[in-house]
């Protein structure tokens, strides 16, 4: 279980509040940033940084099944996620689960039994905000009651459409040896992988009646929802026309020029920024955020890259440090409707990060007022006696 903190007051950092670096104290008591003297903690030498909330990641499958064939209990998955993400200063995050035909532990049933899971987990043990997102493959027509009374059972707030049939396609013609790979993880021969793949474009012409009434649901249920991967502008102005609004990892620049054109939130891959390109080919993170065309960076596949694309922003001249970790917590905050968090002020969640000034490592990770990361000279402070020096209200 994570430690809960006393009443304190973080003294001697730099902290990031109302947009910019202040040398200033921050004090939190339960659960909440608060004002007031309290015991003090020195971390001089420190910046103290909003938690940082990420909205798409699929680190945690590699927990789950570190081998396609090799697969261990969905909670020991979850633990190792929650711990990874804590240590990489993450304080909410959404694990991307696939809602698709493609089978194993991308099928419906597995995401069940994720949700499930993450249900137990979250009431007893996690450190951090755990939460699912829902990838949802466009050509899942048969699925759509199971879906929605997976959405409203376990209170999921945020799903994305996707397509991966023309991947398939291409994969099968360019690239059999993936496939074999693809088939292998759902448990199937490369034969009846296929079979499954015709059988779901076989949906086509149903397919754009269910988004639509999917899209009706869930603005119904509150959920919040995009898509992912939009190729072209047209794509995106077709989801974002059902309401589909968040533009996930668009792949060509059109479809993020759209997204901005009316208003969409664009995410991108924080790997993508630390990189200096995407690992699969499609148009690099940075020249979105050089042109203004990307609101928000998610792990996608790896955590520590969220808080090295801030600092990497910084490094190549790109944004100052408050509008880059803005990219990280202010803005995927804003776009999830999360009122309580992203922001160090009075009143809201005690989720931040304390960074070594020195060398950007993560040392403490503070989530809701709890201890969920603890780490370096950060813990010989914590682990000090507090000062009691009454300090005066901020």
């Amino acid at each position: 279980m994570p430690v809960t903190l006393p009443s304190l007051r973080l003294t001697g950092a730099q902290v990031l509040r109302d947009g910019a670096l202040q040398s200033r104290s921050i004090a939190f008591a339960e659960g909440r940033i608060t004002r007031g003297p309290l015991p003090e903690i020195d971390l001089s030498g420190y910046l103290v940084l909003p938690g940082i909330i990420d909205l798409h990641g699929d680190a945690f499958e590699r927990h789950i099944a570190p081998r396609p064939s090799a697969p261990f209990p969905v909670e020991t998955g979850l633990r190792a996620t929650d711990r990874e993400a804590a240590a990489n200063g993450v304080t909410t995050a959404w694990l991307a689960q696939s809602w698709s035909w493609e089978g194993g532990a991308r099928s419906p049933a597995f995401t069940l039994e994720l949700l499930e899971a993450l249900a137990r987990y979250r009431h007893h043990h996690a450190l951090t905000d755990l939460r699912v997102q829902i990838r949802c493959e466009t050509h899942t027509v048969e699925t759509e009651s199971r879906l929605l009374s997976a959405i409203r059972d376990h209170g999921v707030d945020y799903v994305v459409f996707n397509n991966h049939l023309e991947e398939a396609a291409q994969m099968m013609a360019a690239r059999p040896e993936d496939l074999m790979v693809w088939a292998k993880k759902a448990g199937r021969s490369p034969q009846e992988h296929m079979k499954i793949v015709q059988e779901a474009k076989r949906q086509a012409r149903e397919v754009p009646r269910y988004l639509c009434r999917l899209a009706e649901q869930f603005d119904s249920m509150g959920v919040t929802y995009g898509s992912h991967d939009d190729p072209d502008g047209e794509t995106r102005e077709t989801f974002s026309m059902i309401g589909a609004k968040i533009c996930e990892f668009p792949t060509a620049r059109s479809a993020a020029a759209l997204a901005h054109a009316v208003g969409d939130p664009i995410l991108m891959g924080a790997p993508n920024v630390v990189r200096g390109g995407s690992q699969s080919g499609n148009i690099a993170a940075e020249e979105l955020i050089r042109a203004g065309l990307c609101d928000a960076l998610v792990s996608d596949y790896y955590y520590p890259a969220l808080h090295q694309a801030a600092f990497a922003l910084v490094d190549r001249g790109i944004l100052p440090l408050a509008a880059a970790w803005e990219m990280v917590s202010t803005r995927p905050a804003e776009i999830l409707r999360l009122h309580d968090r992203g922001r160090l002020a009075p009143g809201l969640r005690a989720d931040m990060v304390v960074i070594n000034e020195d060398t950007r490592a993560i040392e403490a990770t503070i989530s809701g007022g709890r201890i969920a990361h603890l780490a370096g000279e950060a813990a010989h402070r914590f682990a000090m006696p507090p000062q009691r020096n009454a300090m005066a209200a901020e």
